[in-house]
């Protein structure tokens, strides 16, 4: 079995503040990809951070996740269906997240087209840890990804392909 690799296909460190991040034309050579995100601070208070995937902007009836977090006194879990791929939130409810985050989001088969395509992420913060499973039910190829959300100047995004 060969040892897989992480190539950087891509990589961003925001000088300013944006109201999105987009990787597009993605290399279609590997098997996974990687996007990880460090330091995603908000520029505003009570905002979203949404992912989504080839333009099939939230919500969409083709997302759907299931989520578990803890922070050592709290511990949640719920799903979603039919509204968002990946999402966190700046405000005092589910899935929050706070500045200095980290996530990796794993994407397994992107380029296979006779399957739904399938992410594993954890985020880790100064209000919890949280492990999510997201799905969209779409055969197409990723060729896209979008982090959408007002992010603060210094959020960093690296984008890897997976051989194996």
């Amino acid at each position: 079995m060969a040892t897989p690799t992480y190539d950087l296909l891509d990589s961003v460190t925001l000088a300013s503040s944006a109201s999105s991040v987009t990787f597009s034309s993605i290399d279609q050579s590997y098997r996974d990809l990687v996007l990880v995100c460090g330091n995603v601070n908000a520029s505003s208070a009570n905002q979203n951070f949404v992912f989504y995937l080839n333009g099939d902007y939230y919500p969409s009836t083709a997302y759907s996740a299931v989520f578990m977090e803890g922070n050592g006194s709290v511990i949640d879990s719920d799903s979603e269906t039919g509204g968002y791929f990946i999402r966190f939130t700046t405000s005092t409810n589910r899935l929050q997240t706070d500045s200095n985050a980290i996530l990796a989001i794993q994407l397994f088969d992107y380029t296979q087209t006779d399957r739904h395509k399938t992410a594993l992420v954890n985020r880790s913060d100064s209000y919890a840890t949280m492990r999510l499973a997201g799905r969209w039910a779409n055969t197409s190829a990723i060729t896209s990804i979008t982090v959408d959300g007002n992010v603060a100047a210094g959020a960093t995004y690296h984008l890897y392909g997976i051989s194996a």
